[in-house]
């Protein structure tokens, strides 16, 4: 039997709030409407979030387990979700919250996961590869325009570009921009303009819109059909909060279709002023260029080799002729000594020589032929021979021979 409850008889607040826990967690899981006024999440697997009621300014706090949430697609702030809730209370604090076990988007969030879910897949195919876009040419010939007819979009691209580059040259091709024909209609529309040879750039604008509206540039085919084409596309759709997979896949994104006309040609006027400056800069830099060159020239010109062109062979001429004179010297100097040592030679010589010995009161015997007399051996009595003498030849016969060694007599040097 339960004791009854007085202010001298207290219960524990612990009791109460199992109390009330446990008549609370009784009530079971039920499916209900909310929208996402704020998410938490952090690092463990609880996820915190706050719903509110659509109509009413009731709100309630949640939670739920990380896969919960992530299994649902991108779930943001401000989405409208159908969520299974059981509500509990926190035995700590006694705080009243709901527990949600599966939560799915409705309306435009469940048209936000949907995109979410297809733009994971084409990522994961490479066609948001942003190394595989192509650069926009600096100055297309022909510029395609794929959007509504008469719309503000098709104004703002054409004004604008051409108030940038008057020249600028349009195909355009009016489409659907909406609805379940537009997508079909822009890839047909895309395909004629790719094929065109004169058009270097193609711009897929519209005027921005709801998320439903904005559908057809997140269609697959569509976005395949820019990735697979050949000329470099704009995506120009709405504004800075509409964000289509188009976007993604598209080699250039502009925030408004004004923006596209901006991007897609130069400006002229500024064009001509980068000219302008650039010719400033050249004529600068030529200058420059001109004075550098003319004082090194002046330099060279001041130098006295410049001035007196004749002063470097001048002095040429005098090295040259104290060198002549240094050889002269020196080959003086050399023959004197060579015609001195010839010089003792020839006296050697000379000292050495039949003639001298001549010259000294000698003679030489000879036979006819001219072979010398040596020796008594050499020849006979009667034999004639030639005696040769300093100053001449006597003509002699030999009357007798003696081959006894006769004294020999003596010769005065000066005899």
């Amino acid at each position: 039997m339960v004791e009854p409850n007085a202010a001298d008889n207290p219960r524990s607040l612990a009791w109460v709030v199992n109390a009330v826990k446990g008549w609370v967690e009784r009530c079971g899981a039920i499916w209900v409407q909310a929208q996402v006024i704020e998410i938490t999440r952090r690092s463990s697997p609880t996820q915190f979030l706050t719903l509110r009621d659509p109509i009413e300014e009731i709100s309630a706090s949640a939670t739920c387990h990380r896969r919960v949430l992530d299994a649902a697609g991108p779930i943001e702030t401000g989405m409208t979700v159908t969520a299974l809730i059981r509500p509990t209370v926190w035995s700590r604090t006694g705080r009243l919250s709901f527990e949600i076990s599966e939560i799915t988007p409705t309306g435009e969030g469940q048209l936000l996961a949907q995109l979410e879910r297809r733009k994971r897949l084409l990522e994961a195919e490479g066609l948001f590869d942003v190394t595989l876009h192509r650069p926009i040419p600096v100055l297309p010939r022909g510029i395609g325009l794929i959007t509504g007819a008469g719309s503000d979009a098709e104004r703002d691209v054409q004004r604008h570009a051409t108030l940038r580059w008057p020249a600028a040259r349009f195909v355009v091709h009016n489409t659907r921009v909406q609805g379940p024909m537009a997508a079909q209609q822009i890839i047909a529309a895309l395909a004629d303009l790719d094929a065109d040879p004169t058009v270097d750039v193609i711009v897929i604008a519209r005027g921005g819109g709801p998320l439903e509206d904005l559908l057809p540039f997140s269609d697959e085919a569509l976005v395949r059909a820019v990735y697979a084409t050949r000329t470099p596309v704009v995506s120009a759709i709405g504004h800075d909060r509409d964000n289509p997979i188009l976007d993604l896949v598209a080699d250039l994104r502009a925030s408004t279709p004004t923006d596209a006309g901006k991007l897609i040609v130069p400006d002229a006027a500024e064009q001509s002023q980068a000219i302008e400056t650039a010719r400033a800069q050249l004529r600068q830099a030529v200058t420059r260029f001109i004075d550098v060159e003319s004082g090194h020239l002046s330099q060279i010109r001041s130098r006295p080799v410049m001035v007196n062109p004749a002063a470097t062979l001048d002095i040429a001429v005098e090295r040259l002729d104290s060198t002549l004179q240094r050889l002269r010297l020196a080959t003086h100097r050399v023959l004197d000594a060579e015609s001195r040592d010839v010089n003792h030679m020839l006296e050697r010589v000379r000292a050495m020589s039949p003639k001298a010995t001549l010259d000294r009161g000698y003679a030489i015997l000879a036979d006819t032929e001219g072979d010398s007399i040596t020796s008594v051996n050499d020849t006979n009595a009667r034999a004639n021979l030639l005696v040769y003498l300093s100053d001449g030849t006597l003509s002699v016969t030999v009357d007798s021979l003696d081959r006894r060694t006769p004294n020999r007599p003596t010769f005065q040097e000066d005899s």
